[in-house]
């Protein structure tokens, strides 16, 4: 089937107009100006007018080619990418500034070519920002490092203002999901140290519905992740990239209505802030705890 074919059978909630407008081309001109895209352009999102219009924005560093073949996910794989670009840090940092943003996720592609898995470079990415845009909030969505609490220390002395990393799916859909280098138990690893290395610092994940996940498992993965510390958590709806065989299938459409229902339930789990809807990706108006005054 072709991806015409499969946008055809949406659902009506899942049907949007591609953002435009005057905030939209101000703020692509800025950073493509400087060789930089935002996940938000990449990933064709169709938030990016509201989170734009916010002042929020995501970055993805350390190029577009990445070491894992994850079966969810649209960007490009090599077992030996290009070395980071040195120049990178200095140019996200001015490109952040000419955006005027108030908050920026920084997300990066998996590296595990290289000795410290790309921890370095992201870690200089975040301190050359916010020596340029000291007002500018920055998350950070990390990948594992495949469970090396030192690399993963590496960037949290960066000092990002929220942590986060994407558990993506349930336990029971990891090895059919994620690359074989990813675990869901790694990632709640993952997810407790950081808590308990930046204790005050909000940690973060994402879950993707639709991919053949019972509500029982739901509910569990909700405890796993409360069960370490996590602050925040955002609910979206699995959309295919292309009709590619190794990119997976959608096994449901989840309606609006059980979105809802399911962010209550994860809100009486404990969670300060909760973010559940078709279109909820991990960086979705990522600025709002912070006006709601928490986390």
């Amino acid at each position: 089937m072709t991806m015409t074919a499969e946008r055809r059978r949406l659902p009506p909630w899942l049907k949007v107009r591609l953002p435009t407008g005057p905030v939209v081309a101000r703020l692509k001109e800025a950073s493509r100006s400087r060789g930089l895209a935002t996940v938000c352009e990449e990933a064709r999102c169709p938030n990016l007018a509201e989170c734009w219009g916010e002042g929020t924005a995501a970055f993805m560093v350390m190029g577009e080619l990445c070491t894992r073949g994850c079966r969810f996910c649209s960007v490009k794989t090599a077992l030996r990418p290009p070395l980071p670009d040195p120049e990178e840090p200095a140019q996200l940092a001015l490109t952040l500034k000419e955006m005027a943003l108030d908050y920026a996720v920084l997300t990066t592609v998996c590296r595990d070519d290289l000795p410290d898995q790309g921890a370095g470079h992201l870690a200089a990415c975040i301190a050359a920002v916010k020596k340029e845009n000291p007002g500018l909030k920055i998350e950070t969505l990390l990948q594992d490092f495949r469970g090396n609490f030192s690399l993963l220390e590496t960037v949290l002395d960066a000092d990002p203002d929220v942590v986060a990393h994407n558990m993506e799916c349930v336990e029971r859909l990891t090895p059919a999901v994620r690359d074989a280098k990813a675990s869901y138990r790694q990632s709640l690893e993952v997810l407790a140290h950081a808590k308990t290395y930046l204790p005050k610092i909000p940690t973060k994940t994402s879950l993707m519905l639709g991919l053949g996940e019972t509500e029982d498992e739901i509910l569990r993965c909700f405890e796993d992740i409360r069960s370490v510390g996590v602050d925040i958590l955002t609910l979206g709806q699995y959309l295919r990239p292309t009709s590619a065989k190794h990119h997976l299938p959608v096994a449901r459409f989840l309606p609006p209505e059980e979105f809802d229902r399911l962010g209550e339930s994860a809100k009486s789990h404990g969670f300060l802030h909760v973010a559940s809807g078709p279109f909820v990706r991990s960086s979705y108006r990522a600025a709002e705890p912070f006006l709601r005054g928490h986390p």
